[in-house]
């Protein structure tokens, strides 16, 4: 999946929430802290993983973009969601990347998506709710359109209960 962000940065800079889903049981964030691009996806309140921005968000008109690539398989049974590489870019130049061991497999709570500010409770300690962003956002898109991660044994126990 991808989230992409076409913001305006005001002369100064700017901080705070792009977007953000869950909370500190578990959810993620894509914010701008200390004018360095940041991606925080916590794993059920146990870790919090990160990728930041090697360069600083520049002024004016500036398009930021987080990528998540799939590595491996996800253990539902153990409780960890797919492994991956979590990429930022800034106006399309790779600007920091890492793996993440282990991802959240199936929801983020109770606390849904906010766009601009982190609603109820902060995904991370890095910030305090709602941490509202303090530029200007054209856009933020959220792209799916990737491979669907298959459960076969979930599949097959879905067909075997209903005979």
């Amino acid at each position: 999946h991808s989230i992409t962000a076409v913001l305006e940065i005001p002369k100064g800079g700017a901080e705070g929430v792009l977007l953000a889903q869950g909370g500190i049981a578990g959810g993620y964030t894509l914010f701008i802290k200390d004018k360095k691009l940041k991606y925080i996806h916590n794993y059920l309140g146990l870790n919090q993983f990160e990728v930041i921005s090697n360069t600083d968000v520049p002024e004016g008109k500036v398009t930021l973009r987080y990528e998540f690539e799939v590595t491996g398989k996800p253990d539902m049974a153990a409780g960890k969601g797919s492994p991956g590489r979590g990429q930022l870019y800034i106006n399309g130049k790779l600007v920091g990347e890492t793996d993440f061991p282990i991802t959240v497999p199936i929801t983020f709570g109770i606390e849904g998506l906010s766009c601009g500010y982190d609603f109820g409770e902060a995904v991370t300690h890095e910030y305090v709710s709602p941490n509202s962003f303090t530029g200007k956002i054209d856009s933020v898109t959220v792209d799916l359109s990737g491979e669907l991660i298959k459960d076969s044994e979930a599949e097959m126990r879905a067909v075997m209960s209903r005979q």
